[in-house]
């Protein structure tokens, strides 16, 4: 019991520790492009995008090479920008899954065939499931996200800085007073941007941290709790029914890529099938209950479905082309 208590902490401080570092980073990228990118301007490219907008999420995952939950504040950041629901269920759903580095390990290990068939699997899944919940009441099913930077004192240190010029109000006297030469953080133009950035970086990392160890707690146990037999004993055979059962087991589990390829070409070496094996990687990198428990910062429950569904059978239809072709 001890040793699988030591794993758990093991697994918890790996995990949870790598996602908080990226959440954070990403948090403040994104708090940066809100605050230096105009968002009248930004705003208006994303609502063009229309019909597209399924494509373009799905293409904006793919130089992201991040699980699902470490791109949850940049799904957050579009939101909050006034991107369309079509695009941002796309990316969640093509940002882990079609992302540069799993379709390189793919290649890497069972070559470029496989690596292009999975990769146009994902991709076109990622877009067609993108738009078609983008055209459904589905849309309307995300948390209200209230992180503007006006609730992070932004707003004053702005005003500060306005009050240092000539023309500002009674209490001009005590701010150029506080605006030496040895103090341009305060008065210094691009200042009130980067406080802006980061307050809404900090912001939107305090909103996503609880989901953060939650998902850490549940891969925690998920690895120390549940026995590698039961993968050998339901996954470790031909028979089509393996395809179903791979995506159902993938979904709980949290799949790391550079972990999973090699245990599962040991498993097709002991008779486990590529549809099986595609089935597991696609649930698993996709949809497992950490990256659920983060994405549910974001998703109401009808949209969360919504994302698993997508998932499920992505791995399965791609399971089964694998199966019956490879």
């Amino acid at each position: 019991m001890n040793e699988k208590l030591s794993l758990a902490l093991d697994e918890f401080l790996h995990v949870g520790v790598g996602l908080v570092i990226i959440i954070a980073l990403v948090s403040v990228v994104t708090g940066l492009i809100r605050a230096f990118v105009p968002q009248e301007k930004l705003q208006k490219r994303l609502s063009k995008t229309g019909k597209f907008g399924g494509l373009m999420g799905a293409l904006l995952g793919l130089p992201t090479p991040f699980c699902s939950a470490s791109m949850v504040p940049v799904s957050m950041g579009m939101v909050e920008m006034g991107a369309p629901f079509a695009m941002v269920f796309s990316f969640l759903l093509s940002a882990p899954l079609a992302n540069f580095v799993v379709v390189g390990f793919i290649f890497g290990v069972f070559g470029w065939k496989v690596a292009l068939v999975y990769f146009l699997i994902v991709f076109i899944g990622s877009v067609l499931f993108g738009t078609l919940f983008g055209k459904t009441s589905i849309k309307n099913e995300v948390k209200r996200i209230n992180l503007d930077s006006k609730d992070t004192n932004v707003e004053d240190s702005s005003q500060q800085v306005v009050s240092c010029g000539t023309s500002s109000n009674n209490n001009s006297s005590q701010q150029v007073a506080s605006c030496g030469t040895s103090s341009n953080s305060v008065c210094g133009e691009s200042n009130p941007k980067l406080n802006e950035a980061f307050s809404f970086g900090w912001a939107l990392f305090k909103r996503i941290l609880p989901y953060v160890l939650i998902g850490a707690v549940i891969s925690a146990a998920l690895v120390a709790f549940v026995p590698d037999t039961w993968v050998q004993k339901y996954l470790g055979n031909d028979s089509p029914l393996a395809i179903p059962i791979a995506a159902g087991i993938g979904v709980p589990l949290y799949l790391r890529i550079e972990m999973a390829i090699p245990i599962l070409k040991a498993l097709i070496v002991k008779g486990m099938s590529m549809g099986a094996a595609i089935a597991l990687i696609i649930g698993g990198t996709g949809a497992s209950l950490p990256e659920i428990a983060i994405i549910s910062s974001m998703l109401k429950p009808k949209a969360i479905m919504a994302f698993i569904l997508s998932v499920m059978t992505m791995a399965i239809v791609g399971g089964f082309i694998f199966y019956f072709f490879f």
